[in-house]
């Protein structure tokens, strides 16, 4: 295997010129600069990456931090987060903290020793590391909110409408006749679930349907939590459900089942998230889909951006919603009634 000796001796150069070249280090005429690329390619050398990065501080490596890997909401956001980062020739490390900040943190120093180029962080509950805190918004490595917002930290992020989707889905069930309906959170202590609370009781509220603590239920965006929020939540006897997000919307169907009832003749149902694969469902399930890959893809944008201007202004992206009609929600059942005239 050819090494850098070898490549100076090829293309009758000094080890200092083939390091400039392979390293863009120092200037190196054009002349010389093609010899040494010559001579690589013909050599078939391989640069050592990890010593390439450390003269020049750079990795070209992001890492992104999720809560849950197994959850089918984030392949698509890693996916145009990754296309992103290759596009600008990074590579991408993906870790999975569970929604714990104990392995969160420990992941987090990891990265650290890594000396990755900057990372997407959709937080799990808690703190951040105060390693990463420092000058707000300017931590090195730059981080890049991702869904969920960090408190106390001023920097970019990329926002789902959180507040909207639920706002949009419980209006929905509202302008088809239903009061009783019930609520499956999200995390306890993240942005994402109490968005999604608070678009829940403003919809009741700009509808004149009293809010009701007994008609919500905590989960963790995990089917077992929407099967188990479902058995307590079927006990008020709803008449339609809003589910934070698609598994626990499975779940919650699973406890439905149990009461042997259906939906949406018993109980109608709009949740969050959309796959390709719900139209195999049946009834067929009403969602408020979040962009995904956009979601991913921007904030890898922004992290690039970053590194390439680390004193630019902090950019916030909130991405839109787009509400998908099936059957769950009882639509075909029901006729629109009339919007009341203090209603949006």
């Amino acid at each position: 295997m050819a090494n850098i000796y070898d490549v100076a001796k090829e293309a009758r150069v000094s080890i200092a010129t083939v390091s400039a070249v392979i390293n863009e280090s120092a200037y190196v005429s054009p002349k010389l600069h093609r010899r040494v690329q010559d001579a690589i390619r013909r050599l078939g050398y391989q640069p050592n990456l990890m010593a390439r990065g450390l003269a020049k501080r750079k990795s070209h490596t992001l890492a992104v931090v999720v809560p849950d890997i197994s959850n089918p909401f984030f392949p698509d956001v890693i996916r145009g987060a990754e296309d992103k980062a290759q596009e600008h020739g990074y590579n991408l490390l993906v870790v999975s903290s569970d929604n714990d900040p104990k392995k969160e943190r420990s992941y987090l120093e990891l990265l650290l020793a890594k000396q990755v180029d900057g990372i997407l962080l959709t937080k799990a509950p808690g703190k951040l590391p105060e390693a990463f805190r420092g000058q707000p918004g300017r931590s090195n490595p730059p981080i890049v909110q991702l869904m969920r917002s960090i408190h106390g930290l001023k920097g970019d992020a990329v926002f789902a409408d959180d507040w909207g989707a639920a706002y949009e889905g419980v209006s929905h069930l509202l302008r088809l006749g239903y009061e009783r309906i019930c609520l499956i959170t999200g995390v306890k202590g993240v942005s994402t679930s109490r968005r999604r609370l608070s678009g829940y009781r403003q919809a009741l509220k700009d509808w004149g349907v009293p809010f009701q603590r007994s008609l919500v239920a905590a989960g963790d965006y995990r089917a077992e939590s929407g099967y188990l929020a479902g058995l307590d939540l079927l006990k008020q006897r709803p008449e339609a459900i809003f589910v934070s997000n698609y598994l626990m919307a499975v779940g919650f169907m699973r406890a439905l089942r149990q009461y042997q009832l259906r939906c949406p003749e018993d109980v109608a149902i709009v949740t969050c998230d959309d796959y390709a694969w719900l139209d195999s469902f049946s009834p067929r399930l009403t969602t408020i889909d979040f962009p995904k890959y956009q979601l991913g893809h921007q904030a890898a944008r922004l992290l690039l951006e970053r590194l390439a201007r680390p004193e630019k202004p902090f950019e916030v992206v909130r991405l839109k919603n787009s509400m998908c009609l099936r059957e769950s929600c009882g639509h075909l059942l029901r006729s629109e009634r009339a919007r009341p005239s203090n209603t949006p």
